[in-house]
């Protein structure tokens, strides 16, 4: 046995019945590193039978997931859920787009129209840093291509208030829908342009490759993929009746799986919406939740979901806890639940209170199969919405689906309260700082996690939870004091680390 030098085992941690526990609340104990930290696989199992290679599932809010977020996370080895806080033609329009997302094509490029002004294309560079747009009839995808402006057509103009079609290139080196990346990019290096407009046999835009995109693209190995090759993605439905028409043309669309979003998963709504999913659509997978209890959990399990979402109330804008006292501090919750699914095979998403690399090593290492983030993907280009300067700081909008903000948009369906005359908040809006692209911010993110496995002595999830159940894996403790020695201190200022950036 063990002296409580070396820690203790999870079982003695969490179930010492002395209250709730958080992610801060904990640190594990350090194992033997005998292989190198490329070694590491960080796949696991998103549901009961679809995996992924990195353990990462965006959040189904209007601020973190629509297409461009699905299809990053898609190609980055995760997995994007896109929010219910629209139409269901638009949810659709966004799972398609992910489903029909081909690498090195610009699927919905900006366009504008002839009567457009050089100042628009400025602002389009202000915004988004290019300044390459195809114009075609009525400023619109899927309208004619009529010209392309770029940097050299406009840069010297000194009247930004001229119109677009005195300035474009009409004559325009295009190539058909349907070509081949590797075709386009031949095409590109032959004609020696930058952009190369994808028509379709009537001339109307479909796609744009950039010569940009194509020097600096990668291939991506770790991409997540159906069986048909799609990128896989997910989407978000409510337990109300009318979700039922959404589900059917999500299924249409190709979705891989439906998160049915309640924050109080256990009711006889989810239980029927689950067995509904189950019959009608046997194609699609399920991720029912939220839960915080091995009860919740068994109520859902033997309704046929192939997953459960675990939180309630530990997101940074959500105020569910404080408002209506009830949830489950998040480590507790994912303990209990991860303890009692596995014994079903069902795996667990980790759904709030992550803010760090090592809150995802955390919350995998105490049984959950994928973390699900909101906050921490939220400031990055994929993000939905646009960037905005608060006192001097690039940021982005970020809220709760709970807040009164976006209850009022269409999230109150995920709180029962979609009819309620009064609406009562259980989150917040507020701003979260740019963290660039995801193309950047993800990779930094799995390495990381992927260092704290090489430190825990673990080559992969099933070993790291085989070490959990085994008691190996060890526990302790973190006062107050504790956390602080941990962090940064005793300094005058200092530059956080994109992970942690305020």
């Amino acid at each position: 046995m063990r002296s409580r030098g070396d820690g203790i085992a999870a079982k003695d941690f969490f179930e010492s019945g002395e209250g709730g526990i958080t992610y801060d609340d904990f640190i594990l104990l350090p194992g033997h590193i005998d292989f190198d930290v490329q070694d590491v696989s960080l796949e696991t199992h998103l549901t009961r039978s679809i995996r992924i290679k990195s353990p990462v599932v965006s959040s189904p809010m209007d601020t973190v997931t629509e297409s461009d977020m699905a299809i990053a996370m898609a190609l980055l080895g995760g997995i994007g859920i896109i929010h219910y806080n629209n139409t269901v033609e638009e949810q659709v329009r966004q799972v398609r787009r992910t489903k029909r997302f081909e690498n090195g094509f610009i699927t919905d490029p900006l366009c504008l129209g002839p009567d457009n002004a050089i100042a628009d294309i400025d602002r389009i560079k202000e915004e988004h840093g290019f300044s390459g747009i195809p114009i075609t009839e009525d400023g619109e995808l899927g309208s004619k291509l009529v010209g392309l402006v770029t940097a050299r057509d406009i840069d010297f103009e000194p009247n930004r208030k001229k119109k677009l079609r005195d300035v474009m290139t009409t004559d325009v080196v295009t190539a058909p829908d349907g070509v081949t990346l590797e075709k386009a990019n031949e095409i590109l290096r032959k004609s020696k342009k930058g952009k190369l407009p994808i028509v379709d046999k009537q001339g109307r835009l479909v796609s744009l490759i950039c010569r940009t995109d194509l020097l600096t693209n990668k291939d991506y190995p770790e991409a997540s993929k159906s069986k048909d090759k799609q990128l896989l993605v997910g989407a978000a439905i409510s337990t109300r009746e009318d979700a039922k028409e959404r589900l059917a043309a999500l299924a249409e669309a190709g979705v891989d799986v439906v998160v049915i979003d309640s924050s109080q998963g256990d009711s006889v709504y989810q239980v029927n919406m689950i067995k509904h999913v189950k019959k009608a659509h046997p194609e699609v997978e399920v991720i029912a939740g939220n839960v915080v209890t091995p009860r919740q959990c068994e109520q859902l399990i033997k309704a046929g979901c192939d997953a459960l979402r675990v939180g309630m109330g530990p997101g940074s804008i959500c105020i569910t806890q404080e408002t209506m006292a009830v949830g489950r501090a998040q480590a507790t919750a994912v303990y209990y639940c991860a303890k009692y699914a596995r014994r079903n095979k069902v795996p667990i998403v980790a759904d709030g209170g992550v803010r760090s690399i090592g809150h995802i090593t955390k919350a995998l290492a105490i049984g959950a199969s994928t973390v699900m983030m909101g906050n921490m993907l939220a400031g990055t280009s994929e993000a939905p919405g646009d960037y905005f300067y608060e006192n001097g700081v690039r940021v982005k909008k970020y809220r709760g689906m709970a807040s009164i903000e976006a209850m009022d948009a269409g999230g109150a369906k995920r709180y029962f309260s979609e009819d309620d005359r009064i609406k009562v908040a259980q989150g917040v809006a507020g701003t979260v700082v740019d963290k660039g692209s995801l193309q950047n911010y993800l990779p930094y993110l799995m390495m990381g996690l992927k260092h704290a496995f090489q430190d825990l002595g673990c080559r992969d999830l099933k070993t790291l939870h085989r070490v959990l159940y085994s008691g190996r894996l060890r526990f302790e403790a973190r006062t107050q004091s504790a956390q602080a020695e941990g962090g940064v201190r005793s300094l005058v200022s200092y530059t956080p680390p994109p992970e942690g950036r305020k």
